[in-house]
């Protein structure tokens, strides 16, 4: 839908700017900079979620994961899926969506969730105490990672510079940073499949913690340093921060041993 046709839409509809920002959770002030053409190149998840308000009911009927049941699903060949397969699937079967791809997931173990909630504890401690405008969000967050109808991850922890991408409780877009925490079931897909999509989708920052290995592998994808391996022995800098914010592993050094 163009934004011509938005506007008409939103006519028809006899829509207020305000309106139409509460029900899509686009601000205010970027609503009506779309409709009033001053932002001339809208974001494409911006785009979106205002179509998903303007839309006919019978329109949106199509667009419902409520219309696809489980057992359509099952039928298609991987690399067919979409967001609308992923949504359709019962919430207890816990499922990535890469490409096309569905990669489903075990449920993360207690030291796995312990180890993320420690790290997201100290970045959002830091937002707090700082007045920080980012974000930070822990799994299971759904990240549409490429703004398509093919991707939805969920990274163990995200942070976000730009909070115009939260739409409707999902993230559109790439994360600015991304951490995993690898287990045994993902370590290939953490390592190999999400490395590359990661930046690709162009997230600025990947961590990859290895408990196994009490190693962290750091990927900062704006430098020329491709990766540095740390040991955990040290506080590890977060880069988007300009290594303001440190994190520290002394805690989560010692839950590693429960992999063992």
């Amino acid at each position: 839908m163009t934004v011509e046709e938005m506007k008409r839409k939103k006519h028809e509809k006899g829509y207020s700017y305000a309106q139409i920002a509460s029900l899509s959770g686009i601000p205010l002030g970027t609503v009506q900079k779309v409709f009033s053409g001053e932002t001339e190149h809208p974001r494409y998840s911006t785009l979106q979620a205002l179509e998903q308000v303007l839309k006919d009911q019978e329109e949106s009927r199509v667009c419902d994961s409520a219309a696809y049941s489980y057992q359509n699903i099952s039928q298609k060949m991987q690399g067919e899926y979409t967001i609308e397969d992923y949504f359709a699937i019962p919430d207890r079967i816990h499922v990535e969506l890469i490409d096309g791809v569905l990669y489903e997931k075990e449920s993360p173990a207690f030291v796995h969730q312990k180890i993320a909630g420690e790290i997201y504890r100290q970045i959002a401690n830091y937002i707090i105490d700082n007045n920080d405008k980012y974000e930070a969000a822990i799994a299971p967050v759904d990240v549409q990672l490429d703004g398509d109808e093919k991707t939805i991850v969920q990274p163990d922890i995200l942070i976000l510079c730009d909070a115009e991408k939260i739409i409707k409780g999902r993230v559109f877009g790439a994360p600015d940073f991304v951490v995993e925490i690898i287990s045994p079931e993902t370590k290939r897909k953490d390592y190999f499949k999400k490395l590359e999509k990661y930046e690709n989708a162009g997230v600025r920052e990947y961590w990859i913690l290895d408990p196994f290995k009490k190693q962290l592998l750091v990927f900062f994808f704006e430098k020329d340093i491709y990766a540095q391996i740390h040991d955990l022995m040290h506080p590890v800098p977060i880069q988007i921060y300009e290594g303001k914010l440190q994190i520290d592993f002394d805690n989560i050094l010692k839950w590693c041993s429960e992999f063992v």
